[in-house]
């Protein structure tokens, strides 16, 4: 990967085994990443991106504009998200087990010590969207094995920044976002088939696509949702 420099607008730059060129700006970070052919030399790269930086000078402007969440509290009354509904969080003080109840499908209970700190409430919050990505996920790859034929040797749940995903090839593993949790069904179930897809072929390209267009006709709206607009050529 290298930086392009358009403006005052540094750009990622990753040479793929790709036919089609990739431009991206993420909503979280305002990241611009562009990924291209790796026979496509700099200067051509650069021009591109130059020709479609009124596009990035929007999008960077929308999501700017955007309201960023704000940091948990963890307290009674903040919104939080499990497998894409939106609940009212009420604390709950108890010298019993600590842990989460969804009451009425409106009120996210969560049981904790009396006197506990932020820390440790955001940490019970934590393990249970684990504990219930890890009840689901097995589902999920137990369906896909049978449909692409292929096996998960080991398969994980974790915090990551900047990935919804991973798989590593060698051991025949995956790891999944703790995030995804609080993203509808449709969303996890999407990142579990592009991890296993890697199983079968390790890059992005055309061969990738055409095997997630044959799983998730609809992927790639699955996967704006998750990141934001991108403009492709």
């Amino acid at each position: 990967m290298n930086i392009v420099k358009v403006g005052n607008i540094d750009v990622e730059v990753t040479r793929k085994n790709i036919k089609n060129i990739r431009l991206s700006v993420y909503s979280l970070d305002g990241r611009v990443k562009l990924s291209i052919p790796e026979n496509m030399d700099d200067k051509a790269a650069k021009d591109f991106v130059e020709s479609k930086l009124s596009w990035i000078i929007k999008q960077k402007k929308k999501f700017s504009l955007q309201e960023k969440p704000k940091e948990k509290e963890y307290v009674s009354g903040e919104n939080h998200y499990f497998f894409g509904n939106e609940y009212l969080l009420n604390i709950v003080e108890t010298t019993g087990k600590q842990h989460v109840e969804i009451r009425n499908n409106k009120y996210m209970d969560l049981y904790v010590r009396p006197g506990s700190t932020k820390e440790k409430r955001e940490k019970i919050m934590k393990e249970w969207y684990r504990h219930n990505l890890k009840t689901i996920i097995p589902g999920y790859i137990e369906k896909w094995e049978k449909i692409m034929n292929i096996t998960v040797k080991e398969w994980g749940v974790k915090q990551m920044k900047t990935r919804w995903g991973t798989c590593n090839i060698r051991d025949k593993r995956i790891w999944i976002n703790l995030e995804l949790a609080k993203k509808n069904l449709h969303c996890l179930e999407y990142i579990v088939v592009h991890e296993m897809v890697h199983l079968l072929e390790r890059y992005h390209n055309e061969r990738f696509k055409s095997y997630m267009n044959k799983f998730l006709p609809n992927w790639e709206s699955i996967r704006d949702e998750l990141n934001g607009k991108n403009f492709k050529k």
